[in-house]
């Protein structure tokens, strides 16, 4: 399993429009096949930091859903809906892989 983690600069007078957009993929990304964890919008200390979080089994996998969003309509919508509003001011994708599993004691 692959977890992506985008960061996201983002305009801090727009953060309304970061939530909608937010929402929007917590209902695409799921859709098209990937395990999202969740997209988080700044609450303290940073105005311009958010991330968005999912899960993958492989880079095939990814390449995939990134195809299926590609075709969906709401993932259509939100693309057009972030170019049109201009509030990601930078979009950054991370790769990792878990590397603390399995968590918690087994006894």
């Amino acid at each position: 399993m692959l977890t992506c983690i985008i960061r996201y600069q983002i305009d801090p007078t727009k953060k309304d429009q970061f939530n909608e957009y937010a929402r929007n993929w917590g209902q695409a990304i799921p859709r098209c096949g990937a395990d999202l964890i969740g997209y988080y919008a700044p609450h303290e200390g940073s105005s311009t930091l958010a991330y968005g979080i999912y899960n993958v089994a492989s880079l095939a996998d990814y390449e995939a859903y990134r195809a299926r969003l590609a075709a969906d309509p709401l993932g259509r919508k939100n693309y057009e809906f972030a170019q049109k509003e201009k509030f990601l001011l930078r979009e950054d994708r991370t790769w990792l892989k878990c590397a603390s599993a399995p968590h918690g004691d087994s006894a």
